[in-house]
């Protein structure tokens, strides 16, 4: 019997559920799995914000807060892959890494999370209601959008897993809600999908989703991948069994454009990606601000191009940015 395959993962509640997600992928592909935490930089520090992390005398850039540990841990061969929130991830690998495979993807939309019944719709509705009122977020790509779209709205900084973002939620009376993405709070159990509410710990909390078409999600919102060194063949050959083709193409396109726009974890970009044509085609709209112009307005394109060349999208949403 060969000897299970070590998955490296980070430690809090959304990593682990992801985690055992691909533990019971691998498991029913008769692959057995031991899970083994990293706790990652951005783990040990949050009460930094993530833009302070790329700041100092050891500065740490892109997203690596959330990997760079567990890529260290694949180097000394203590994992054979690591499991992350593909939108953690930096749009620049290491050399000698790769993201071989995900799991099926999530729905991608963000979620609007309040503490006050009817702030907006539970469909997401008119973000100009939102004017005057004070949002949560850790995500430039969430304050810029939201600013665009409701220029009156107060964008504050909040860090914490999922549980403890909605704890200060529920706390700060300054606050009128926080952004979140729907996977997330979906995958934890924290909500169902279709309800206008949930209770939390003893609290009634509201939840309104945003349309993806009109609050473009994050380039890789929403999927689960694995991350593993290149000359890891076992481990290529193990995860190749539960990779998902569609999500595969979509996240490929997404990753593509932030490679060519040089974007990094500071960078405000939208993307959102489907299939038209039964699948053969795929569709990419994404949204850029200028993250040294905040008050610029946007470049937005869109484009399509068949679903087995997904990197060529980026290439031509490229060409429209000139």
């Amino acid at each position: 019997m060969s000897k299970p395959l070590i998955l490296g993962t980070r430690g809090s509640d959304l990593a682990l559920t992801q985690a055992r997600m691909t533990e019971a992928a691998l498991k029913a592909q008769g692959i057995e799995v031991q899970i083994e935490v990293v706790k990652t930089i951005g783990d040990k520090r949050p009460d930094l914000k993530l833009s302070e992390f790329s700041q100092g005398d050891n500065p740490i850039l892109d997203k690596g807060i959330f990997t760079k540990e567990l890529e260290e841990a694949l180097i000394r061969g203590e994992i054979d892959f690591a499991v992350h929130s593909l939108k953690d991830v930096p749009t620049e690998l290491g050399e000698g890494f790769e993201i071989c495979a995900t799991l099926p993807r999530a729905e991608i939309a963000d979620v609007l999370l309040t503490t006050e019944q009817g702030i907006v719709s539970p469909e997401g509705g008119d973000l100009t209601l939102l004017d005057g009122k004070t949002i949560a977020t850790s995500s430039v790509r969430r304050a810029q959008q939201l600013k665009w779209l409701c220029p009156g709205v107060n964008v504050v900084d909040i860090r914490g897993n999922v549980p403890t973002r909605i704890r200060k939620l529920i706390e700060n009376g300054e606050w009128d809600g926080i952004l979140l993405a729907r996977a997330g709070i979906e995958r934890l159990g924290i909500y169902t999908p279709g309800e206008a509410s949930f209770d939390f710990e003893g609290t009634e909390v509201f939840a309104s989703e945003l349309a993806e078409d009109e609050f473009l999600p994050a380039a890789g919102q929403g999927a689960v991948a694995m991350e593993i060194r290149s000359d890891n063949l076992a481990a290529r050959e193990a995860l190749a069994t539960i990779n998902d083709e569609p999500t595969f193409q979509r996240i490929t396109a997404e990753r593509a454009f932030l490679h060519l726009l040089q974007a990094g974890c500071q960078t405000p970009v939208g993307a959102y990606t489907w299939f038209e044509d039964e699948g053969s085609t795929l569709a990419m709209s994404v949204r850029v601000f200028d993250e040294d112009h905040p008050d610029k307005e946007p470049f937005i394109a869109e484009t399509k191009g068949s679903a087995s060349e997904p990197a060529a999208l980026a290439d031509r949403l490229m060409e429209k940015r000139g």
